[in-house]
């Protein structure tokens, strides 16, 4: 089945109670038990278990070719429920260029707890096996990474890490399923931030973990979803269904939107650099052709000096929206170095940017203004 009709029909059915094409929104905590103490109807207590987000996981499912998916209240919390799988003495291997939030709570939080983390370059395949020691037992990665945009084969990365014995867990947030199926290259698990592009309206704040074999690793993250209580509310997994109805749609034009904007900026002389995949002169270019059907609908730039120049062409954009988050319709800017903190990546000039469903004519003329004026 195409991704334009998984995007409308997965994971739903026309209400059998009323006839209803679009899916009830089910918001009650508790349900009915049946005379003799059973629940035939599948549903006890909505920590455990609701239609709405038991539906917005079947659907995520069948978009990614997984066995099943597990919906969190945001991107974070998902990533935890796969990172405190890890026991004390463990091992995880991640890919240097990781979202800040990640590589935060690695390098703060689960020392403490025994675990130790290897931050490589993944594409470098004699350091990336050389970091995956016996205590390995999983291995992270971005492609497309955030902020550098770095891209990582997955396909050569799921070798090394099954070689170790380890597994491979890919953050598929930029790519979304649209664009690219980790699970098709050998990943094991893949993990969304829902509130970017499979909500696509800045309206959600949600995570999802999609499993491509059931088994114990599965079964750990759902059962940590119930005890600890993280889980998605009803309207949001509701709010995010309707949007995915038009996530393949949407990542058409963002991909499009994105690779006209990027040869804008790596044309223009007050631009140092430009980090999209979908230009020639990105290192991963043969990669991102390889594994990817389109270029995503994120790139980085830098600016000639640093943080104040970058600042001051930010100040000057009139139409693109300074602003953090991805993946909705409005195109959003921002400079991540102050965002991200002591353990960024981010050069001083670098400018992220996510580009929107307006026309790529009207972003670029808002950009080239600002690059303009003195």
């Amino acid at each position: 089945m195409h991704d334009e009709t998984l995007g409308v029909h997965a994971g739903r059915a026309v209400d059998p109670a009323t006839g209803a094409i679009t899916l009830p929104i089910h918001l009650s905590t508790t349900f009915e038990r049946d005379a003799d103490g059973g629940y035939s109807r599948g549903f006890v207590y909505s920590r455990e278990g609701n239609p709405v987000r038991e539906a917005f996981e079947r659907c995520i499912t069948e978009l990614e070719g997984g066995s099943e998916s597990v919906a969190f209240p945001s991107g974070m919390a998902a990533a935890f429920a796969v990172l405190q799988t890890l026991r004390p003495g463990d091992r995880i291997v991640v890919g240097q260029d990781t979202y800040f939030g990640v590589r935060d709570l690695l390098i703060d939080y689960f020392p403490q707890w025994g675990i130790e983390t290897a931050f490589v370059d993944v594409n470098d395949a004699a350091a990336y096996r050389a970091a995956c020691t016996p205590q390995t037992r999983m291995v992270w990665l971005e492609t497309p990474s955030n902020p550098l945009i770095e891209i990582i084969d997955i396909e050569a990365a799921a070798a090394i890490a099954h070689e170790a014995g380890a597994l491979l867990v890919c953050e598929n947030t930029f790519a979304t399923p649209i664009v690219q199926r980790p699970f098709a290259l050998g990943a094991d698990a893949v993990v969304h931030s829902v509130t970017k592009y499979l909500s696509g309206h800045s309206d959600v704040l949600a995570g999802v973990v999609t499993f491509k074999e059931p088994g114990e690793f599965k079964r750990h993250v759902r059962d940590f979803q119930s005890i600890a209580g993280s889980t998605i509310d009803p309207f949001s997994a509701w709010l995010t269904l309707r949007g995915i109805q038009t996530l393949a749609i949407r990542m058409r034009a963002h991909c499009e939107n994105a690779l006209a904007i990027a040869r804008f900026l790596d044309g223009h002389p007050a631009v140092a650099r430009v980090y999209y995949p979908g230009l020639e002169n990105h290192p991963g270019h043969d990669v991102a052709k390889k594994q990817m059907r389109g270029f995503g609908g994120m790139l980085s730039f830098e600016v000639y000096g640093g943080r104040a120049e970058a600042f001051a062409m930010l100040a000057r954009l009139q139409l693109v929206a300074r602003a953090t988050s991805l993946g909705g319709t409005h195109s959003l800017i921002e400079h991540r170095a102050s965002i991200e903190g002591p353990h960024t990546r981010a050069p001083e000039s670098l400018i992220r940017l996510s580009v929107g469903l307006e026309h790529p004519d009207d972003v670029i003329t808002d950009l080239k203004r600002a690059l303009e004026t003195a």
